[in-house]
């Protein structure tokens, strides 16, 4: 006799849960679209669009521990600075300037933290979730801020440029980022898309979401809850020391305020501007926000005043972000017809 309380999802129910392909191929258009725009675009607009990359890659990461598991770090961007450090570290004191070497590196380092800081953070939920994720984001930013002789404090490492594929790239630093190395990333970042659809498409994938909608019940079936949530955990940090990783050859510079807490919350905001609950929206989000960001830093400089003003606007009326509203307005639409 089956018990009442148990929901026993059918083939169909799954595949309307899990995330439809339409997510994929938004994103993938995206990258199309980037890798088009240096036939366009200044050398100025393409070095915008680094960043992007780089956070759209650690926002994949982010995304299915926020979207898919429903745990909300405010300390995420401490695995950026794992990864922006590991390069600087090979790069200007061992002389390390193989560029797969150096993503080999940022993602065990971020693997590893992620292991010792999820061990003790997946425990939890909701609020206490986050704080101890604020915190040990926070205990990584002072290390890097007062230990001066190991990480240069708030002077930062340099990040030296690496070597793409073995070769060396001739030519200015502009022509490097807005040349091999853009497309470098935006290939890296379109196998790692890939890479987290298959993740999110898994039964790992769908026990995370089961553990998100109901911990209780999933685990009553099962599902190891800690296990998971700390795969998760371990997964997103490794995206986002790849994303580090790039944010930090695109400047030259690791800076302690990639580690930062306001940093993280930069990751929440794209993420809620772009839409959690879908696949491709947080990399809409990241693009939007560098782009806004950077209008607006060239008009005012109370800037942080504006985003701010739309993080409200963005809350109170379109809680389901950029990507959540236009698919609901879709659906809405065929559901008239």
């Amino acid at each position: 006799m089956s018990n009442p309380s148990i929901d026993i999802a059918s083939p169909a129910d799954a595949r309307r849960a899990a995330p439809r392909p339409n997510g994929l191929w938004i994103l993938l258009g995206l990258i199309a679209i980037m890798a088009l725009l240096p036939l366009v675009a200044s050398p100025y607009a393409l070095l915008l669009m680094l960043p992007f990359i780089g956070y759209s890659i650690a926002l994949l990461g982010f995304n299915l521990l926020f979207g898919s598991t429903g745990l909300l770090s405010f300390g995420h961007a401490l695995f950026l600075g794992v990864g922006a450090y590991s390069a600087a570290a090979l790069t200007s004191k061992f002389g390390i300037l193989s560029f797969e070497i150096l993503l080999i590196a940022a993602a065990l380092a971020s693997g590893l933290a992620s292991v010792v800081v999820g061990a003790l953070c997946v425990r939890y939920t909701r609020i206490f979730f986050g704080m101890l994720t604020l915190a040990f984001g926070m205990l990584f930013h002072s290390f890097l801020f007062k230990f001066y002789s190991i990480t240069g404090g708030d002077q930062g490492m340099r990040v030296l440029r690496p070597l793409l594929l073995g070769m060396e790239w001739r030519g200015g630093k502009t022509a490097f980022l807005t040349g091999p190395f853009y497309y470098y990333a935006l290939v890296l970042f379109a196998l790692l898309g890939l890479a987290m659809w298959r993740i999110t498409r898994s039964p790992f994938g769908l026990h995370l979401r089961a553990i998100r909608e109901n911990a209780g019940k999933a685990a009553y079936v099962g599902v190891q809850i800690f296990r998971m949530r700390l795969a998760a955990f371990v997964i997103s940090a490794v995206y986002g020391g790849i994303g580090g990783t790039i944010l930090a050859v695109t400047t030259g510079l690791a800076d302690p305020e990639l580690a930062y807490w306001t940093h993280s919350g930069n990751l929440v905001f794209m993420a809620v501007l772009g839409g959690s609950g879908t696949f491709a929206g947080p990399a809409i989000g990241a693009l939007v926000f560098v782009v806004l960001q950077d209008f607006v830093m060239s008009i005012t400089q109370y800037w942080r005043f504006v985003m701010g003003g739309v993080l409200v606007l963005l809350v109170v009326f379109m809680p389901q972000g950029l990507s959540g509203t236009v698919e609901a307005l879709v659906n809405r639409r065929n559901g008239g017809r």
